[in-house]
């Protein structure tokens, strides 16, 4: 497959799968401004902004921080690089140039994704949790297509990458944007044990867990109250949640060895195997008191310290020089 086709599959399914996370975070940030006891509605509206770097971006166009005008700046704003449709709009954008190697499903559920996305962003959304759940519907149905329709080559090889190249690094920024507005609970590793008005850490817990879909797992898991230190240990350790670091990090470390290096870029081929190799291997015999131990934020911030790496690795072994 040419360097250049393998670059747009691959980041035609990362920014599918970042459009979806950033809804994810966006839902989450929906839940917690709703509670009654909440940390501070300002500093839960603001975390999406400081996770993706549009703080000052948002400021400079609203003079106040509020539900509404931040949902539509992270939704459907295009002039926002980092809003949701700006993320759906190269995938629209650039599918017709891998209309070849994808399938005629995948085809349809990305154009009519970005048909739709345009509508909304003339028209707006109702209530942000509709506009959520839409996104990640069309992700949904986008992923299903490939899964179910492509034949197993470089092509499908390359969009599995990206997704769980861009799902590690998006898990491990809403764990640690959402883990120090509850840092309470995380530094104490206290349970919390049911929902009242005397304990809010189990509603933001709670909308965390649901944000991954890992509300389920958690309880098929542990079968007891919400625990901060069982919640890193789900996101982070546990091989059998599709979100968790671990598992991106299984399937990244079996996809590389699938796929061969651009031509003259065997030895960046090899260094991109053994990063992702070190990464998995770190979270397949890492324990949660050891990353408590060393602080639950600095330690993710390591994390994405060394996915930015492995990113720009896999760039160099697979794509053509930008």
């Amino acid at each position: 497959m040419l360097s250049r086709t393998a670059a747009q599959l691959y980041w035609m399914s990362r920014y599918l799968e970042r459009a979806e996370n950033l809804v994810r975070m966006l839902d989450v940030t929906h839940s917690l401004s709703l509670l009654p006891q909440s940390r501070g509605a300002a500093t839960e509206l603001a975390a999406p902004l400081a996770v993706t770097g549009t703080l000052e971006a948002y400021q400079a166009r609203h003079p106040g921080l509020s539900a509404e005008q931040l949902f539509r700046f992270m939704g459907l704003d295009l002039d926002n690089p980092a809003s949701v449709l700006s993320c759906i709009r190269p995938a629209g954008e650039n599918a017709p140039a891998v209309r070849g190697p994808i399938t005629a499903g995948m085809w349809g559920a990305i154009n009519t994704s970005w048909l739709e996305a345009r509508g909304l962003a003339r028209k707006g959304f109702a209530e942000p949790s509709s506009f959520f759940d839409w996104v990640k519907e069309r992700s949904h149905l986008f992923r299903g297509a490939t899964y179910g329709t492509l034949q197993r080559n470089d092509a499908y090889c390359f969009i599995r990458l990206g997704t769980f190249v861009e799902r590690a690094d998006n898990t491990a920024r809403l764990l640690d944007v959402k883990s120090q507005l509850i840092a309470p609970a995380v530094d104490t590793l206290a349970p919390v044990d049911a929902p009242s008005e005397s304990a809010p850490d189990f509603y933001a817990w709670n909308a965390l867990l649901r944000s991954l879909s890992a509300f389920e797992a958690y309880h098929a898991a542990y079968r007891d109250s919400l625990n901060g230190r069982r919640v890193t240990e789900l996101l982070i350790l546990r091989p059998d949640v599709p979100r968790s670091l671990r598992a991106c990090c299984d399937e990244i470390r079996s996809i590389l060895p699938q796929i061969e290096a651009r031509g003259g870029a065997e030895d960046a081929g090899r260094t991109a195997k053994q990063s992702a190799s070190r990464l998995a291997l770190r979270l397949e015999y890492g324990a949660v008191d050891e990353i408590l131990e060393q602080g639950l934020h600095p330690w993710l911030t390591g994390f994405l310290e060394d996915s930015a790496r492995l990113s720009l690795d896999i760039q160099q072994a697979y794509f053509e020089a930008q």
